[in-house]
């Protein structure tokens, strides 16, 4: 079984990784805890790391019976035995154009359904901090104004625009405020309301509001429309 101590280079890789994931045969519960194990034992050389797994992995899923070498040989067994029997077969079955509408589905429909679920998040995250209900705006908002959401105070209209920035991104917002600014202020002059630009990054697996500035802004509109 390979040379210990060198992280080789397979030429079916992406398929043998594949494999490994879809059938869970890298997970805790086959392999234990490989990350934490690693960092206990904080070896200086591959044979402290070999000898160290071996005496504390053990599998999850089987009441925590001990890691052996021959585990190891029967997770490749069975990985084998997956790729030629059930991969195999699903190769032999796919169809052309199976895969143009994969391809298609993932560049477009799911980048759009990403981009949506982001500025969704956001005006739910606006909605708890102002304690008002935001809306999806009209298509013909959209269109005409620009617009993608609305807070409706009593009946004038605040518009919110959501933009989706990578965290490395350059803002500029003058950029963004001159491009809407004709459709921004007739939007105003129709509804009486502000339309604010809200841009939203990604924090780890979260979305988050990247100019919290515009909340008290949004906020100090809320209160001015009141009033008039």
């Amino acid at each position: 079984m390979g040379s210990d101590g060198e992280n080789l280079k397979f030429k079916r890789e992406t398929l043998l990784n594949y494999g490994m994931n879809r059938w869970g045969l890298n997970k805790a519960q086959s392999v234990g805890k490989t990350s934490e194990l690693i960092r206990k034992c904080a070896p200086n050389s591959f044979e402290e790391w070999k000898s160290y797994y071996f005496n504390n992995a053990t599998q999850k899923k089987r009441n925590g019976i001990k890691i052996t070498r021959e585990f190891i040989r029967d997770l490749g067994q069975k990985l084998y035995v997956k790729l030629s029997d059930v991969v195999q077969n699903e190769l032999g079955s796919i169809q052309e154009e199976e895969c143009i509408d994969y391809a298609y589905n993932l560049v477009l429909n799911r980048t759009y359904e990403g981009y949506r679920s982001e500025i969704e998040t956001i005006y739910g995250q606006l909605e708890s901090i102002l304690g008002v209900k935001v809306q999806p705006a009209p298509d013909e908002w959209d269109r005409t104004f620009n617009v993608d959401f609305y807070i409706e105070v009593g009946e004038k209209f605040i518009g919110l625009q959501i933009k989706p920035i990578s965290s490395g991104q350059a803002l500029n917002q003058y950029q963004w405020i001159k491009m809407h600014e004709v459709n921004h202020e007739k939007y105003r002059n129709k509804f009486g309301g502000q339309v604010f630009f809200i841009y939203s990054v990604k924090s780890g697996k979260k979305k988050k509001i990247f100019n919290v500035e515009v909340i008290e802004e949004i906020r100090k509109e809320i209160e001015t429309l009141k009033k008039d």
